[in-house]
């Protein structure tokens, strides 16, 4: 942890986007992760790429970039990025009755993209619960989480994946 006194709010307590106009640029980059669990035929309709709203794997992967490029407009305090490279993975795991989503978003920049990495996994996850719920209601989106960020003053951090 930094000095525990949160950014985004001023001395009197009132919300403020920070000012980043002294830090210096540096290559950041960001890795989020979630998991969208359903039953196992919905994991096959997804696999066989019939589900009856189209290709549920294409369509998350194109919600998660763009989610990723619009994230300033829908958290209120994030700055708009010049974003160089945005990747969203979704892999079908099969023994899990799930889709596990993976998003890197890389800048060279004065701030940070780990908001843009857990937005491109959160919208990629609602896409896919968008696509297939009409087949199953008992759809869990879980895990959303950060799983790396490097750059920035406050340097490489790596959340500890072990359990």
């Amino acid at each position: 942890m930094s000095s525990g006194k949160l950014t985004h709010l001023d001395d009197a307590g009132n919300a403020h986007m920070v000012d980043v106009s002294e830090k210096q640029v540096t290559t950041r980059i960001a890795v989020a992760a979630g998991r969208v669990s359903m039953l196992a035929e919905t994991v096959q309709l997804i696999k066989s790429g019939m589900a009856k709203k189209g290709d549920v794997i294409a369509t998350a992967r194109i919600a998660g970039i763009m989610a990723a490029k619009r994230t300033h407009e829908l958290v209120p305090l994030c700055h708009p990025l010049a974003i160089s490279k945005i990747t969203v993975d979704l892999e079908i795991n099969e023994p899990d009755n799930a889709v596990d989503v993976t998003a890197s978003v890389k800048v060279e920049g004065k701030t940070g993209v780990e908001m843009e990495a857990l937005t491109a996994v959160s919208v990629a996850c609602l896409t896919v619960y968008d696509m297939v719920k009409a087949v199953d209601r008992g759809i869990i989106i879980s895990d959303v989480k950060l799983i790396e960020k490097q750059g920035g003053k406050s340097g490489h951090f790596k959340a500890d994946t072990s359990s």
